[in-house]
């Protein structure tokens, strides 16, 4: 293979590495390994983690700070985006997981009051367009706690909001955010019966203020139900995210004239195929080949009959993860991958 263009569009191995990291990385080796190869680089994300890194050089945006309260009440610094009068906003700066330790998730308690602090002094600063990853929070409130911040939903009014976000679920029921994204939040399931009760509850109230019913709205329950009061109270809209941040990032002018693609995530499984990043590369991939990296594969039949030309997996069998995540070993291990795919390919 001779004078190809690649171009490598890999998401964040979550923990690990960061997306411009990894992709940098492949690209490395790719161009080492084939000095006359095209490489493009174009790090992605879906609305979760990474989403602020990856859209702000091509907004060219600038990154800001806002004083919050993270999930729990205590004071934090969250990171936000600003490009004109756009505003790239990730929950999880102010109510995301990463603030607390396994013995301190508990999403009774948990809050989203940071979140309505971080949006409100977005539109202090002027955003008046809001793109909003929904991902990673500690929350499970309905987004009651975000609302309760005084001044936000009048601050709001006449706004565009838009809502990245991968996930369908409604705000209650089986699918919905108690059941499916509370135990992950450290819920039992005594709490999570408790939380389909307040959701319902909580839902009435929606109802009687904004006169939409969230109850069984698609991506209602996405972020704890973050995603319900938006839509209810903001007028937010849900987008796909991976496909909205490729619009932004001018993906399908990339892909002009490439000959592969390299895509991935921190583990590829059956829900690599739901609006993650490497299911929105493989269908706008027009046909041409795409190779998914992954820290760790699961269900690799599936995704081959996905229409994946072909798997890399990074970590070698038996490492145990906490190794396996060091920044270091990663770096080591993509290369490594890449290097061995390109001498069975390639070679």
């Amino acid at each position: 293979m001779t004078g190809v263009k690649a171009v490598v569009a890999i998401d964040s191995f979550k923990g690990c590495l960061m997306a411009d990291e990894v992709t940098a990385v492949v690209a490395e080796v790719l161009h080492t390994l084939h000095p006359d190869w095209e490489i493009v680089q174009c790090p992605l994300a879906d609305g979760g983690d990474g989403t602020l890194e990856v859209l702000m050089p091509a907004l060219q945006g600038e990154y800001r700070k806002a004083a919050v309260h993270d999930p729990l009440g205590r004071p934090v610094t969250a990171l936000w985006g600003l490009a004109g009068e756009t505003a790239v906003i990730e929950v999880a700066e102010a109510c995301g997981l990463k603030y607390l330790t396994m013995e301190e998730r508990n999403p009774l308690k948990a809050s989203t009051y940071g979140v309505g602090e971080l949006l409100l002094a977005a539109r202090e600063a002027g955003a008046r367009h809001f793109l909003i990853g929904l991902g990673g929070t500690a929350t499970c409130d309905g987004g009651q706690g975000m609302l309760e911040v005084p001044g936000l939903v009048d601050a709001l009014k006449g706004c565009k909001v838009e809502l990245l976000c991968d996930v369908e679920n409604p705000l209650l029921g089986p699918d919905g955010a108690a059941f499916v994204f509370g135990p992950q939040k450290g819920a039992s399931e005594v709490d999570v019966l408790f939380l389909e009760q307040r959701m319902r509850t909580w839902a009435v109230t929606v109802l009687e203020q904004t006169g939409m019913d969230v109850r069984l709205l698609p991506a209602a329950g996405a972020a704890g139900g973050l995603g319900g009061a938006m839509m209810a109270y903001f007028g937010g809209i849900r987008v796909s995210g991976i496909d909205r941040i490729m619009d932004i990032l001018s993906f399908d002018q990339l892909l002009e004239g490439a000959g592969v693609i390299f895509t991935g995530e921190g583990k590829a499984d059956l829900q690599t195929l739901s609006g993650k990043v490497s299911q929105g590369v493989l269908l706008h991939s027009r046909g041409i080949p795409v190779v998914l990296v992954a820290g760790s594969m699961e269900y690799q039949k599936e995704l081959l009959d996905a229409g994946f030309s072909a798997l890399v997996q990074v970590t070698p069998e038996g490492v145990p993860l906490s190794e396996a995540i060091r920044p270091e070993v990663a770096r080591k291990n993509v290369a490594a991958a890449i290097a061995e795919w390109d001498s069975c390919y390639c070679g």
